[in-house]
């Protein structure tokens, strides 16, 4: 069941990462922070409970990690830009 949780928290953290692209606004960065915490957060008590896959955890995670801070610093930089236009 936490696996679910979890994969489904990932989505939600990069769909709405990617809606904040399109439509910044320090709402929807501040729950992207908030989704990406909570997977990372799900991850780790998933790898505590089954370390076998620690591996391909780990490597994957650090994929994600990786990805949504590129695109949560991207948000951060179009809504810092939306701010100084106005």
């Amino acid at each position: 069941m936490l696996i679910l949780i979890h994969v489904l928290i990932a989505l939600s953290s990069v769909g709405l990462t990617t809606y904040a692209f399109f439509a910044p606004s320090k709402t929807k960065l501040h729950a992207s922070y908030a989704l990406v915490g909570a997977t990372l957060a799900s991850g780790t008590v998933l790898v505590a409970s089954n370390p076998v896959h620690i591996t391909q955890a780990c490597t994957t995670g650090l994929f994600y990690v990786g990805v949504m801070t590129v695109s949560l610093v991207a948000v951060h930089h179009k809504l810092a830009q939306q701010k100084t236009r106005q």
